[in-house]
């Protein structure tokens, strides 16, 4: 599966910049998440580069034969009804886990948002787990699980310092009208 992904990439004309995150378990930040079709690509990618990625899936598509392929494909199943206990629910599956590479896109939407969540922070405070500032630039094409970034107590700093990043990067989204860093970024 490997090489066909990394053949894929190479025919869609995408990058693939880093290697996967070393270590058992990280969390990968997908930014700019304005597009169904990042999650493509950055599957394509993390396989192609060796990885298995793990994403948050509303627990309704686990049912039938579509449980174990959504499984299969890296699919963590979630209740989202349940608001604030995703996070817990994400920390209990990444503590059971031996192995749980998770990506998340912190702007919580394929729609335009500027408040950014920070339940990726929560999760890997509480998991002690690192977090990469990993992105898709569909203006350039390309891809990576980003640098690894350090955490502080404070989550409202790192989100500020995180989003800043981000806009020094210049990244275009599939749809660059539906990404920001937000106003608040001078």
């Amino acid at each position: 599966m490997k090489y066909i992904c990394k053949f894929l990439l190479w025919i869609f004309g995408w990058k693939a910049m880093l290697p996967p995150i070393d270590g058992p378990k990280g969390i990968i930040l997908g930014v700019p998440h304005t597009s169904a079709w990042d999650f493509v690509i950055s599957w394509i990618y993390y396989t192609s580069v060796g990885g298995k990625a793990s994403v948050m899936v509303k627990k309704e598509f686990f049912w039938g034969p579509l449980a174990p392929l959504m499984r299969s494909l890296g699919a963590v199943p979630v209740d989202r009804k349940r608001g604030a206990t995703v996070a817990k629910q994400m920390i209990d599956a990444m503590n059971k886990a031996e192995k749980m590479h998770l990506a998340i896109a912190p702007e919580g939407t394929r729609q335009l948002t500027e408040k950014w969540k920070t339940g990726f922070h929560t999760i890997a405070k509480a998991c002690d787990v690192p977090v990469y500032l990993g992105y898709f630039d569909w203006g350039r094409k390309q891809i990576s699980r980003g640098e690894r970034f350090e955490l502080t107590d404070d989550a409202q700093a790192d989100l500020k310092r995180i989003r800043q990043i981000y806009k020094e990067m210049g990244l275009k989204g599939k749809h660059p009208e539906l990404f920001t860093t937000g106003k608040d970024i001078a």
